[in-house]
């Protein structure tokens, strides 16, 4: 199973559009909206969305999502500690993972119209920022 998921990963029928991990708690709520925003315009990116709690989340974030993404966004400071660790733990390497940390706390419910808005918000400030620094 692990060499079809590996080979899924980086399968070229996906197209060539930027593939973004979002990540959340439980990967029920505010990465499915991160995940749905990011693939809609004016993005249009491969996205996907999982969580990082081991214990409740439905797709739990893994070394072949990771393998998979061009670009990983945490909705809080909190789950990307909890994915670098994870990661140490698994020894996965995140060094040639752009990382972008957003700061949405767990207060909303999925596709909410605040949370798609701050979303959008904090994003683009990421996105600002990027192509300021180039």
């Amino acid at each position: 199973m692990s060499f079809n998921r590996l080979y899924n990963s980086k399968n070229p029928a996906q197209g060539m559009a930027k593939r973004v991990l979002c990540l959340c708690s439980a990967g029920l709520l505010r990465s499915p909206t991160l995940a749905w925003v990011l693939s809609n315009a004016p993005y249009d990116y491969n996205t996907r969305a999982a969580g990082v709690n081991q214990e409740y989340t439905l797709i739990v974030v893994d070394q072949y999502l990771i393998s998979w993404a061009d670009e990983i966004v945490c909705v809080e400071p909190a789950i990307r500690d909890q994915l670098v660790e994870f990661c140490a733990k698994e020894e996965i390497d995140l060094t040639d993972k752009p990382m972008v940390v957003l700061h949405i706390p767990d207060m909303y419910e999925r596709r909410a119209k605040s949370l798609v808005a701050m979303i959008e918000k904090q994003y683009e400030a990421h996105v600002h920022a990027s192509t300021d620094t180039k």
